[in-house]
């Protein structure tokens, strides 16, 4: 697995986008999908990965994650998730060659109001892709999983989803969620945002900027930009091969 485009620091919520090699549709199918789903959980139960958003599509996946005290669970998780979902998915198919295009890429999300933009944000994916009209039809997300019984094994963390948000009970984060879902469609906000994809910190001007302080020499050649409370330390554009389709 080869080294990610990502600068994880310990603390933060981080979205991660993964597509596959040459955006082909290699996890098309419910089988596939599943299998990257299962292996998302068992990375939970390994390293302790702090899910709070994740939506696997036919050629590429989101993921909201929190990184807390082992600052190696992400990257032991992707290591596992992507590299157990390629082996198998080859070997099924009696097929060589990379199933995942290039690195990951991992963007800092402020724990605020911009936290919950890119939950909606990733919610909203297959909607965006014309797939389905509404997230609870889309089975392998972290929305359809909030609406499903709660005495089952789940992926996402919702005791800190709910801590975050400061919803007493899982039914107030659950309306919330879907009022910030409702809020958007009815506002038409379902185009690809690239700051959730390209970026490497999205929040307001004081976290960007403790962003781009801390990663130091790492953050050279990447500037600041936006506006009132919506600031981005964005990538060089060099540093995208083509982004992410939704």
């Amino acid at each position: 697995m080869p080294g990610a485009r990502r600068h994880f620091l310990t603390g933060y919520a981080w979205h991660i986008t993964h597509r596959c090699h040459k955006k082909e549709f290699l996890l098309k199918f419910a089988k596939d999908r599943r299998e990257w789903v299962h292996w998302l959980f068992e990375a939970g139960k390994r390293y302790g990965f702090c899910v709070l958003n994740y939506v696997a599509t036919s050629n590429h996946v989101h993921l909201l994650v929190l990184d807390r005290e082992d600052r190696e669970a992400i990257s032991r998780s992707m290591q596992l998730i992507a590299g157990r979902t390629a082996r198998e998915f080859n070997q099924r198919k009696k097929r060589k060659g990379a199933f995942w295009e290039d690195r990951y890429h991992a963007t800092a999300v402020e724990t605020s109001h911009h936290l919950f933009s890119c939950l909606t944000y990733i919610d909203l994916n297959m909607v965006r892709a014309g797939a389905v009209t509404h997230p609870c039809e889309w089975k392998f997300g972290g929305y359809a999983e909030m609406i499903k019984d709660r005495e089952r094994s789940l992926i996402t963390d919702f005791d800190v989803l709910m801590e975050l948000s400061g919803a007493e009970s899982n039914e107030a984060m659950l309306r919330m969620r879907s009022g910030w879902i409702e809020d958007a469609l009815d506002r038409g906000v379902q185009d690809r945002q690239s700051k959730w994809t390209e970026s490497v910190a999205v929040g307001d001007k004081d976290f960007v900027e403790d962003v781009k302080a801390k990663l130091g020499l790492r953050a050279r050649g990447r500037r600041i930009s936006g506006g009132k409370n919506d600031f981005t330390l964005r990538e060089t554009q060099e540093a995208f091969g083509g982004g992410f389709d939704k």
